[in-house]
């Protein structure tokens, strides 16, 4: 399945149209939700890594213009990557569709008058630039369980908050294993010297989407996180399947090919954070509902992609959605885990009565958006503190939410420091006051000590490594760890940013530029950290964006992105566009950095064996030499790797597995690496090990 950005500047288009009858033999509203509405979302409402197709965006954009140049936009370059895979009858009637969805909003305009004359036999005009703006949806979950019956777990041994925080070697228990964020395995029978004889274990194939997942190991048995909201237990050294569960979600509730970064487990107990923004308690000993909760209403765009992490015995969680602007605005959560029930509800944008209220200027709060927590956070047990990203207001550029860079916008760009049990913000430090051009600082929060002092780490989209002090929220130094054009000035003494005049300055319709770009620096991809030798392993996007803000309907119920983006290298790295990076957080100096035509797109896991894993674009897995970032091993997969690797042990035997299938980054990397094969589907874990034992 495909999904369709709209955000391209069509060169010589004038004129678009009306609405004409569908071809008889095209189910145009099944074709569209299986092509567009992952990333368009069922309503045309757009989402990050799709524009809007109707609202004022949309009509402002394609109003002016023809029916035809819609229909040659979308021959010409969707699928991304795929042209040609549609017919033309299915362009036309896609283009009909959007338009006869925005109804009124369009009447009079040369878009709609023009509709019924949509000529698929014309010869197409060359397009002068395609904005990436999109990526692959999801296919409808094709299951063939066969007799297959769900297995009862035997001699099931609950997770408790000890393990969650320090767990057994072999186990993996929480997104990056410990409650710190480190991602690091102590274990180190694979190591340097014998890495090259890795093979393959097990593989599985699992549920098409954007695979993004983090698998879960406890005592030999993996919890496997698929897209389309499905959990199955499975013997971790032989890929056995021992229970399957499936959460059964409206279809306009999934966006962006429907990533599910990371389950959690407590108790006897699996959580999951649905699409349709609600947690859910699975009996890990057999795979059935135990309660559902409902934390927002998903028809106002409420959503999740990361899942919950477990602090201090209580189910935390963030929510997504938040471009639009609703009463509810957005929020973090704390659940009982025995009973579903919200315990506390903590707002990331700052309420009326609260000195940080002022901090949005005369904007009502009702028309404030942004604010999301796009990945889960971290905890300290012995500040019984939680940690999590929150990340930038929308839309993105403030012009386009009437506000200047002087508002600051809080708590958006933050990092919140919160009391578990009460939901309290104990102190936040705002990363970029009055963010404006999606850099956001929403990523992970890795917890160190250096020096007997407790430190937290995070990098945003624009390749700034912060360090602050976790007890305090005290700004204690930063690292440019990519070349960057966004900031006029950087203040490594206190941490100030100023933007570029123009940046700042930016009107509508107003082209700017910026390296890193919208896609990084820094995204998902989440980091890995070896308490041992101070190093932190990051993986990075070398790549540059042209920016270009948008008007935005800031009305009731109104907000979104509110811009267009195009995509490149960052000069000088057209063929090394993806970097691996360590640094020594200790000195806050670059050791070593390790360069590459492909992007890596996974997390990075390192290990007691000197060795950090990454996955890439061009289907590779690979592991580098923790000290010195020499590449000393890799393999092919099936599809581009994706999610986060982690590392397990079964009865004294070590595994790497890792996910594939990429997700909402192909129509941006089918632009940049057109020659490169990127294949849809090859959704996938690949499970590794050593020979004999």
């Amino acid at each position: 399945m495909r999904c369709y950005p709209f955000a391209a500047v069509i060169a010589g288009a004038t004129a678009l149209v009306s609405v004409s009858s569908f071809a008889a033999d095209i189910d145009v509203e099944s074709l569209y939700g299986g092509q567009c509405s992952g990333c368009h979302s069922v309503t045309l409402r757009g989402s990050a890594h799709g524009a809007p197709l109707s609202g004022l965006a949309f009509v402002e954009k394609w109003g002016p213009q023809s029916a035809q140049a819609l229909f040659t936009y979308l021959k010409q370059n969707m699928p991304p990557g795929q042209s040609g895979k549609l017919s033309d009858d299915q362009h036309r009637a896609l283009a009909q569709f959007i338009i006869a969805e925005n109804g009124v909003k369009l009447e009079g305009s040369n878009l709609a008058s023009s509709s019924i004359d949509i000529n698929t036999d014309s010869a197409a005009e060359p397009l002068e630039t395609v904005e990436f703006r999109s990526a692959d949806a999801i296919d409808q979950i094709a299951r063939s369980a066969g007799r297959f019956q769900n297995q009862v777990l035997p001699d099931f041994r609950p997770v408790s908050q000890a393990m969650l925080n320090n767990p057994p070697p072999g186990d993996w228990l929480t997104w990056r294993r410990t409650s710190d964020g480190h991602a690091h395995s102590p274990l180190d029978e694979i190591n340097r010297e014998n890495v090259a004889q890795l093979q393959l274990a097990w593989s599985l194939t699992m549920s098409a989407g954007s695979n993004q997942g983090t698998p879960l190991i406890h005592d030999g048995v993996m919890f496997l996180t698929h897209p389309n909201n499905r959990i199955q237990a499975v013997e971790a050294a032989t890929g056995t399947l021992l229970w399957d569960y499936q959460y059964d979600f409206p279809p306009g509730a999934r966006m962006l090919g429907g990533p599910t970064r990371n389950i959690a487990i407590y108790g006897d107990k699996v959580f999951l954070a649905t699409y349709d923004a609600a947690l859910v308690a699975i009996d890990a000993t057999s795979g059935e509902e135990v309660w559902r909760t409902v934390k927002a209403d998903y028809t106002q765009a409420y959503t999740h992609s990361a899942g919950p992490i477990i602090a201090d015995g209580i189910v935390i969680s963030g929510i997504n959605g938040c471009e639009l602007f609703t009463e509810d605005g957005c929020f973090i959560t704390g659940h009982d885990p025995d009973t579903g029930e919200e315990l506390w509800r903590t707002q990331t944008l700052a309420e009326p009565g609260t000195e940080a209220y002022e901090s949005w200027g005369d904007i009502a709060p009702d028309r404030r958006g942004g604010g999301d927590s796009w990945i889960a956070g971290s905890y300290d047990p012995d500040l019984n503190l939680f940690f999590i990203g929150v990340s930038q207001a929308k839309p993105w550029v403030a012009v386009s939410r009437g506000m200047s860079v002087d508002d600051a916008a809080l708590y958006t760009n933050s990092t919140l420091a919160i009391d578990p049990k009460s939901g309290e913000i104990v102190w936040y430090f705002q990363h970029i006051p009055g963010e404006t051009i999606d850099m956001e600082v929403g990523f992970e929060r890795v917890l160190v000590d250096i020096d007997g002092q407790k430190m937290l780490l995070t990098v945003g989209k624009d390749g700034i490594l912060w360090k602050l002090d976790r007890k305090t929220g005290e700004f204690r130094a930063l690292l440019e760890t990519a070349e960057q054009t966004i900031f006029e000035s950087v203040n490594p003494e206190t941490g100030a940013l100023t933007y570029r005049a123009d940046i700042a300055n930016a009107k509508i319709d107003e082209t700017f530029s910026a390296c890193p770009g919208i896609y990084g620096g820094q995204n998902w991809q989440a980091s890995a950290f070896d308490q041992g030798s101070h190093l932190l392993f990051l993986p990075s996007h070398q790549l540059c964006s042209d920016m270009t803000p948008r008007r935005v309907d800031l009305g009731a119920g109104g907000g979104g992105y509110g811009a267009d983006s195009v995509t490149y290298p960052m000069p000088g790295k057209e063929d090394a566009m993806g970097a691996l990076i360590a640094v020594d957080v200790s000195t806050m100096d670059i050791k070593w950095k390790a360069e590459q035509p492909a992007l890596f797109l996974t997390g990075a896991l390192s290990t007691e064996g000197g060795l950090v894993f990454v996955g890439d674009l061009d289907r590779g897995f690979k592991a580098y030499d923790a000290a010195s970032g020499e590449p000393i091993w890799s393999t092919r997969l099936g599809a581009p790797a994706h999610g986060y690797p982690v590392s397990y042990a079964v009865d004294g035997k070590q595994y790497i597995a890792v996910l594939s299938g990429i997700g909402v980054f192909r129509a941006m990397t089918a632009q940049l690496y057109p020659e490169m094969y990127q294949p849809s589907g090859g959704e996938a874990i690949y499970v590794f090990e050593l020979p004999g034992k």
